[in-house]
Parts: C-alpha cells; sequence; structure tokens
C-alpha cells in the first residue's frame, strides 16, 4: 500500500494525471471497500492536482449523498436534475462548467467555487456516482481533466 503519492513536478496537467492514475490505480487494486478507496481517491487528487473542491456523491434512495471528499464542507443532498451534479446523474454524461454562477439552478455549497466538472460512473448501465470537482478559478477544466478524469471513472466502475 502507498503512503505517498510521487506527483510529477510540472505544470502540465496532463503530465501530472499521467503520473497520478497509475499510483491511484495500484493504490485501490488490493483494497474491496468502495468508501476507503473512494476516499484516498479524493485526498489523492486534491493534493496531485491542487483542486479546491473534490469528492462523490453516490445514488441513495433517489438521491445523491455525499460521500468521501476533500475541502470545505459540501451539500449532503442532491436531488435528481437539480445543480450540475443531479444534471449530470439525469443526464448520464459529463459537464463542464466554466462559470458555475451561470448554469441554472446551480447549487452554491461554496461561495468560493468559480468553475466545475462533474463526471458520472456507471453500474449495470446506470449511475451509480458522480465525482464533482470544483475550483476556485473560472474557467479551470477543459478536456485534458475530462480524458483523464474519465479514465478515473473506469478505474472506479470495476469496483462498483
Amino acid at each position: 500500500m502507498a503512503e505517498s503519492l510521487i506527483i510529477a513536478d510540472t505544470t502540465d496537467k496532463s503530465e501530472r494525471y499521467k503520473s497520478l492514475l497509475p499510483q491511484i490505480e495500484a493504490l485501490v487494486g488490493s483494497e474491496q471497500d468502495l468508501i476507503a478507496n473512494l476516499a484516498n481517491i479524493s485526498a489523492a487528487l486534491k493534493e496531485a492536482m491542487n483542486f479546491f473542491w473534490v469528492g462523490f456523491y453516490l445514488v441513495k434512495e433517489d438521491e445523491l449523498v455525499l460521500g468521501p471528499f476533500q475541502g470545505p464542507i459540501a451539500c449532503t443532498r442532491i436531488r435528481l436534475g437539480k445543480g450540475v451534479c443531479g444534471t449530470v446523474w439525469k443526464e448520464k454524461k459529463t459537464r463542464i462548467v466554466p462559470n458555475v454562477d451561470e448554469f441554472p439552478g446551480h447549487i452554491a455549497c461554496s461561495s468560493a467555487s468559480k468553475s466545475e466538472i462533474v463526471l458520472p460512473a456507471f453500474k449495470n448501465n446506470e449511475v451509480a456516482m458522480v465525482l464533482d470537482v470544483d475550483s476556485d478559478k473560472l474557467n479551470d477544466f477543459d478536456k485534458v481533466d475530462e480524458q483523464y478524469l474519465g479514465q478515473l471513472m473506469k478505474i472506479i466502475e470495476r469496483s462498483l
């Protein structure tokens, strides 16, 4: 089991993701507990990518319920179709939001959040959870984040 990450010393986020994803895969590969794995993934993403907020919402009883995360306190429950996370759950597709204040129905868990990317993870072709990543900078996420975080979601889906 890894006790620390080796973080690529570069400002190129593609290179940081390329360095990070194999370490996450090794970290969670031998652990069967989903919550433990999501907690470590959240911590690894926050540490390596310096995200403002990163965490998971799990589908439970027709709501998204807050799971493991790193960052300021967060909204505990989100309904289907509400905010960015609820929209991703409903539409079953990734959303990049350059300015959260311009997203209709955005749920402001923290006023410091400025942009966001949310990705779904699937079990039996249904959304089982979403990964929510927030930045305190406008327009901070792009196709690079979508590509590598999408690869991460595939790693997570193998354990669902």
